[in-house]
């Protein structure tokens, strides 16, 4: 008998520009943003996605009040003063060390890094991709755009994440021209639409057709990936109204040259110039900018059954509820990464 492999898709919708770094670069861009080597479309490393929700969910373990020495991987010895310290030690140890001996994170994520090569945790995330791009238009001020490759490795990734029969069927589309739902806000009278510097026009006979199609994954996208809080309703309407889909090379194109670039100084306190060698240019993720990731939770992988009723997969689960935003990437102290959140393990059902 085989352990099934719990799967999810995790939704991540940009609240302020994204900075999902790279490093140092030798091009006018001093510090890029991340991106696929055969297509460079803007990726976030499943390593770092992992890394900010082991973060979060030890976050929400750190209360030692009802202490019960089973929840943790290790053996602890409670000390005069009411703390705790590891079996054979005398050091006290932090909230944040006991948090991160906690079984259940321990089966998920893996042990703590000084204890990294005992066993792997159960739960693996693929790289974050690039779904729908924001653009400025000139009628309805911006636009979320993609194309048919992206949606045809959404659909790929959607049956990994255990669902079958999504249509997500979209037409191929020449340079030049897009497809929109039929009550678009970003067409204009005369039918076309304006995507920062450039002017496209509908798809002739079968605009109507692409209509269809293309308004059937715009409402999956949002009902499926986007956060379902009654705050993000308006959010959600407004994402089908102005998804629009460009072909394959259009979209490459704008993804790879209408990212966010800002120039970052440091001034010299006494004279108010730039100190030598502190100008530098950073890309960004602009706000607005929807990715997804495919999670994955082999079970076999726990090493120990629990007495819980719910496995460590439904708890990690659940505790998301409650975690509706992360910061990944760089620049926190400057608001930048700040990310609306949602894990989803079935299609929701068409209203």
């Amino acid at each position: 008998m085989t352990t099934p492999i719990r799967t999810a898709l995790l939704g991540i919708h940009a609240q302020t520009s994204l900075h999902p770094g790279a490093g140092t670069a030798l091009g006018t861009v001093d510090l890029p943003i991340q991106r696929e080597r055969h297509t460079h479309w803007p990726i976030i490393p499943g390593s770092a996605i992992k890394g900010v929700l082991r973060d979060a969910y030890r976050e929400t373990h750190l209360s030692t009040e009802n202490f019960d020495p089973q929840e943790y991987s290790f053996e602890f010895e409670r000390t005069a003063s009411g703390g705790f310290q590891e079996a054979g030690s005398v050091r006290q140890l932090k909230p944040r060390e006991m948090a991160d001996s906690k079984r259940v994170l321990n089966d998920l994520f893996g042990p703590p890094t000084a204890k990294a090569d005992e066993f792997a945790g159960a739960l693996s995330l693929t790289d974050a991709r690039i779904l729908a791009f924001p653009l400025r238009s000139l009628r309805g001020v911006f636009a979320w755009i993609s194309c048919p490759a992206v949606l045809e490795r959404l659909t790929r990734d959607v049956r990994l994440s255990g669902w079958s029969g999504t249509d997500l069927q979209v037409p191929e589309l020449t340079d030049g021209i897009y497809a929109a739902p039929s009550q678009c806000a970003c067409r204009l009278p005369s039918g076309e639409i304006v995507l920062e510097d450039s002017d496209f026009a509908q798809a002739g006979a079968l605009a109507d057709e692409h209509s269809q199609q293309v308004h059937r994954a715009a409402e999956w996208i949002a009902r499926t990936v986007l956060p379902e809080e009654p705050e993000y309703a308006a959010t959600r309407k407004r994402f089908v109204e102005h998804f629009v889909l460009l072909s394959d090379n259009d979209f490459t194109h704008f993804v790879r040259h209408a990212t966010e670039v800002s120039a970052r100084i440091a001034l010299n306190y006494e004279t108010k110039t730039v100190k030598q060698g502190a100008l530098f240019y950073q890309e960004f993720l602009p706000a607005e900018t929807l990715l997804y990731s495919v999670a994955l939770c082999n079970e076999s992988r726990i090493r120990e059954r629990r007495s819980s009723s719910r496995s460590p997969f439904e708890e990690w689960q659940a505790s998301l509820q409650n975690i509706p935003y992360l910061q990944f990437g760089g620049d926190e102290s400057t608001g930048k990464g700040w990310c609306a959140i949602r894990l989803t393990t079935q299609e929701v059902p068409r209203a």
